[in-house]
């Protein structure tokens, strides 16, 4: 099989969509829908935001809901394509994207909104993306796993935009600012900290693979 032959079959529409088995899976499968969903989901919720106009209506809770919705299917569609074996090159590509669309158009909303600082969207941003960017490139070699404090940093992440994106501050005061300036910080950190860490393990692996 030539290398052009095994890259159309690697995305291929053929193949298992929703049951479990060992047959080569469709790249149109339940897991890579959903996550072809939550991409869709993103201008949605932004246009949803932009509609709001900074009144902390009910359009922008209507954004926050959809954002920890979709925000949480990545579990979703990830447990699908392990337990299901569903797993194919399409969604490995997408998945990624998918997370960073849906968390770069919240912090992007929330820096139009004056809600955060730009320099802090523009350091999580350039973090996300181009470690993305890198894991792709790296692919053509080898596999660098994801840093140790990965999982928690998409955790943290998510729990303090969808709090930032709540304007829980009309019902329980201004304190619910001080919460998730706090919650926003400690997302930084671990972004920017394990951003380091990924960087530190691809240079001991390149270093190992050199000597």
């Amino acid at each position: 099989m030539t290398e052009s032959e095994a890259s159309a079959r690697s995305y291929s529409l053929r193949g298992r969509v929703v049951r479990a088995g060992e047959s080569p899976a469709s790249s149109g499968n339940l897991a890579n829908i959903i996550t072809v969903v939550r991409i869709l989901l993103a201008p949605v919720f932004v246009v949803l935001l932009v509609l709001d106009g900074g009144a902390d209506g009910p359009l922008r809770i209507a954004a926050a809901l959809l954002f920890i919705v979709a925000i949480a299917t990545d579990g979703v569609d990830g447990m699908l394509a392990r337990r299901r074996n569903l797993v194919t090159d399409l969604g490995i590509l997408l998945d990624p994207i998918a997370d960073k669309l849906l968390t770069g158009a919240a912090l992007v909303m929330l820096a139009v909104l004056a809600e955060l600082p730009v320099w802090v969207v523009v350091v999580i941003l350039v973090r996300e993306w181009g470690i993305t960017l890198f894991r792709f490139l790296m692919l053509r070699d080898r596999v660098i796993p994801a840093s140790r404090g990965g999982k928690l940093k998409t955790v943290v992440q998510s729990v303090a935009i969808s709090s930032a994106l709540l304007p829980l501050w009309n019902l329980f005061g201004e304190w619910v600012h001080v919460v998730n300036t706090v919650l926003m910080s400690a997302a930084f950190v671990l972004t920017v900290v394990t951003g380091i860490d990924y960087l530190v393990q691809a240079w001991r692996q390149n270093r190992a693979a050199a000597s």
